[in-house]
């Protein structure tokens, strides 16, 4: 590690308890540190930072106190068996996945409020559900509908969405202003994407709106 390097991870402010396995680092082109989250994880900060992922079927929350400017972000993947009655608000929740995506919300929602947010003032806005696995059900969709479902139960503010299509997508959003960067890939070559999410996938199965959204372009 050289000395530039050493010096911006001096510059990392401490995570919040419960954060320490995220992988965080000083990002040189904002000058800013940025916690990068994969499948299955959420962060939440209180500070001036960076919250970034990789989305393929999968879908992100991103979730703040539009006031005190506390929030998070998650990265979940949680396919519903609608025809057999699973679902949000009382009904069954049908399949391991499903009930990681109930973890994935609630979980970090209630982080966000143990750490000073009101839950009148939560904005939420939504990325993710694309359809890039070529011959198979579409798990993006099936991932918007529960999400869409569970902020409407929940009676939570949808400020923002980008969800669907057939692109992967990168974004990074700051909780503290509630701006997102948002980059579909076009490439081709997304095949580690579609790996990872299928990996993904099939662990799950083994275990039982406009808004302030910049396009950016690297």
């Amino acid at each position: 590690m050289g000395r530039g390097e050493e010096s911006n991870r001096g510059r990392l402010a401490a995570a919040l308890p419960g954060f320490g396995h995220i992988n965080r680092y000083w990002d040189r082109e904002r000058d800013q540190a940025m916690a990068k989250i994969l499948p299955g994880e959420y962060y939440v900060t209180t500070g001036d930072e960076l919250i970034g992922t990789v989305l393929g079927s999968c879908v992100s929350a991103c979730v703040r106190d539009r006031l005190f400017g506390i929030g998070g972000m998650n990265h979940f993947m949680l396919p519903m068996n609608r025809e057999d009655g699973g679902g949000w608000g009382g009904r069954e929740l049908i399949s391991s996945a499903t009930r990681y995506g109930n973890y994935a919300m609630e979980h970090m929602i209630n982080d966000i409020l143990k750490h000073g947010a009101v839950r009148s003032n939560l904005e939420v806005k939504l990325f993710g559900g694309a359809r890039i696995i070529a011959g198979m059900s579409d798990v993006g969709q099936r991932n918007i509908e529960f999400v869409r479902d569970y902020l409407r139960v929940e009676n939570l503010n949808l400020v923002a969405e980008d969800l669907g299509g057939i692109y992967p997508r990168k974004i990074v959003y700051e909780p503290r202003t509630g701006k997102v960067q948002l980059k579909r890939l076009h490439s081709p070559n997304n095949d580690r994407i579609v790996k990872r999410e299928t990996r993904y996938s099939e662990t799950l199965g083994k275990d039982d709106v406009a808004g302030d959204i910049e396009l950016f372009t690297d």
